[in-house]
């Protein structure tokens, strides 16, 4: 049966989805936010997808943009729920459920308030186990797909007149990144509502048990908290099964924000032989060592921990400040199809200037 989502769940979808997060993924404020509205109006409820019929209608529930300090962003729960019913409508039937593009500080929560107002459930899937640059990345195989998909937007600074309501449709490749203009329009991060799909192409595509993997991440880190900093990075590593590839001081943060509402550069950590470089497209896309070898590379988790054991979002990061670099390997992840799609890629490598497709699709072979 189906899990309410009370209010304790709430701190552990923010810690966990914070490791997820790989560097990007929101606010954990504004994720604390969704999920105390949501067990206080109502019973959000998280279900797995088999609980679902095979034609019901499940879309994902998303925020686009990067949200840099930088930026007049401002978006509210109502948001949330206004794109799923601006979905609806469009539609012209009823969303038995929502998944959510990507866990994150906040993303991992994105399903809950519509839940709770509208009955949505919570569906445990992902479009990815863990953040990613661009919408076509927790698409589940949409990316390149010519049907007609609808998706809307909803979000924007109220005193500074950005409020955007959008409904567009097309294929996936030609509106995503209208929403992503949007969400630059608004103020850097906008509520989404998008992809309506049966439950049947949801369990065939999505990289099922997504939430509640973050979930018992954050109850682990959680209950290591008290035990300190290097208690907290031994339940990380032993709940995930990743490890600390490489720790040291950050020598170098050379990140540019950019006006498709992308962060990208790089970060360099250590110094010597033992440097290692963090490529950043909003979140942390790849690892190099001192010689320009691959360490790892996204769809696998890389995230900064601090020495509190604390997930540090890539504007977080300052020159001088000592990190624990997580890494949880993609063969142990469960794997969306839109991770394992070719024509995800390439937008991204030749924004980064660097190869990952290659060892992306490995996981393929």
């Amino acid at each position: 049966m189906g899990r309410i989502l009370v209010e304790t769940d709430v701190e552990a979808a923010v810690k966990g989805g914070s490791v997820y997060a790989a560097g990007g993924g929101g606010w954990a404020d504004h994720g604390r936010m969704l999920g105390l509205a949501a067990v206080t109006i109502g019973k959000p409820e998280l279900v797995s997808i088999d609980e679902l019929g095979d034609d019901d209608w499940i879309a994902t529930a998303a925020a686009i943009g990067a949200p840099a300090s930088t930026t007049p962003w401002e978006m509210q729960g109502i948001d949330y729920v206004k794109a799923v019913q601006l979905l609806q409508e469009a539609l012209g039937e009823r969303l038995s459920g929502l998944i959510i593009g990507q866990n994150g500080k906040s993303s991992t929560l994105n399903g809950w308030l519509p839940s709770a107002i509208l009955g949505t459930k919570v569906v445990d899937a992902v479009g990815d186990i863990r953040a990613h640059p661009t919408g076509d990345m927790g698409s589940i195989g949409m990316a390149a797909s010519p049907e007609p998909m609808i998706q809307t937007a909803v979000g924007g600074n109220r005193a500074e007149n950005r409020y955007i309501e959008l409904v567009v449709k097309g294929a996936t490749a030609k509106i995503s990144p209208v929403l992503r203009a949007a969400a630059d329009q608004s103020g850097g991060f906008i509520a989404s509502c998008r992809n309506p799909l049966r439950a049947s192409y949801i369990r065939a595509h999505a990289a099922l048990g997504g939430i509640s993997m973050a979930l018992a991440l954050g109850e682990a880190i959680i209950a290591a908290e008290k035990r300190g900093g290097s208690a907290v990075i031994d339940a990380i590593c032993k709940t995930t099964g990743g490890h600390i590839l490489a720790e040291g001081v950050i020598a170098r943060k050379d990140v540019v924000y950019t006006k498709e509402a992308f962060d990208i550069g790089t970060i360099t950590v250590g110094s010597g032989q033992a440097c290692v470089t963090l490529h950043v497209m909003n979140e942390y896309m790849a690892v190099d060592d001192a010689d320009g070898g691959r360490l790892a590379t996204f769809p696998a988790v890389i995230t900064t921990l601090s020495p509190e054991g604390e997930p540090l979002s890539v504007g977080q990061l300052r020159e001088g400040m000592h990190v624990f670099i997580l890494h949880v390997p993609m063969d142990i992840i469960p794997l969306s199809a839109s991770v394992l799609d070719p024509t995800v890629y390439p937008v991204v490598e030749n924004a980064m200037g660097i190869e990952i497709a290659r060892y992306a699709l490995a996981a393929k072979a």
